[in-house]
């Protein structure tokens, strides 16, 4: 469970005392967060990982960019319940965002925190290197830390396989949903980034700026992939533990990381 602290700064009083009795009973309740810079309110589960989803997205900002032009294009892998969405969707109200998520329940909580904004499409799929129908595994790192693999993989035998979800590359996204690029292209795949990067030529000269979570420990091979499958950007650096890579200007370092300059 989060900390104390952070669900009494994120919750308050009532909602941190929701959130606890919700831990001792085992049960879940939903919050709605109002906050005055985002159009309209969202919903958290707690107790749940969504809380310090939360912190990350709106609190230490770590998708906020300074941006030469803005993205008019986003695609949002790992979308959870759409945090990062509602962020992109407020930050960049001409972009049109595709939000993929592949566990069922983020899904349907993203369906329902995304609904008032017209310019973001939900898909119920998981990014990976084929269009395969793959397992979407659950090795115990809460609502934040589902993992998908193929079918009786023998890498992880340990891991719950909890449903089946439709895999798609990047470049079949591009297809499906028309874009002839993606100005901003968010990975928090929990592992799923080095099959992503193993299939990179086919769709990466079509991508402006990358911001992606690497997950070496979960699945090791991710940094390696990553670094053969991610050349021919400009610019390279960390931001809230991302990588983040850009053409030319396109993408710069936003506030989190001038302040720790």
């Amino acid at each position: 469970m989060p900390t104390f602290k952070l669900y009494l700064r994120t919750l308050g009083v009532i909602g941190t005392i929701k959130a606890l009795w919700g831990y001792w009973t085992h049960s879940t309740f939903l919050i709605t967060i109002e906050r005055p810079d985002v159009e309209h309110p969202f919903v958290l589960r707690v107790p749940s990982t969504d809380v310090p989803t939360y912190k990350h997205v709106f609190v230490s900002r770590e998708y906020d960019f300074e941006c030469e032009v803005e993205p008019r294009t986003i695609v949002d892998a790992g979308a959870n319940t759409g945090l990062a969405s509602i962020f992109f969707a407020n930050r960049y109200p001409e972009a049109r965002i595709v939000a993929i998520e592949p566990e069922q329940r983020n899904f349907d909580l993203l369906v329902k925190n995304v609904e008032p904004y017209d310019n973001v499409i939900p898909v119920h799929a998981a990014l990976w290197k084929s269009n395969d129908e793959i397992d979407l595994v659950d090795p115990g790192l809460g609502d934040w830390g589902f993992m998908t693999r193929y079918p009786d993989d023998e890498e992880d035998p340990v891991s719950r396989v909890c449903h089946k979800v439709q895999a798609m590359t990047v470049d079949r996204v591009m297809e499906e949903f028309d874009l002839q690029t993606i100005d901003l292209l968010k990975l928090n795949i929990e592992g799923a980034e080095r099959e992503v990067f193993e299939q990179s030529d086919a769709w990466l000269d079509r991508v402006n700026s990358m911001v992606v979570k690497l997950h070496e420990r979960m699945k090791p091979g991710c940094e390696s992939s990553f670094s053969h499958g991610s050349s021919g950007f400009d610019r390279r650096w960390m931001q809230s533990g991302s990588v983040c890579l850009s053409r030319a200007n396109h993408l710069s370092e936003g506030p989190a990381v001038l302040r720790q300059s």
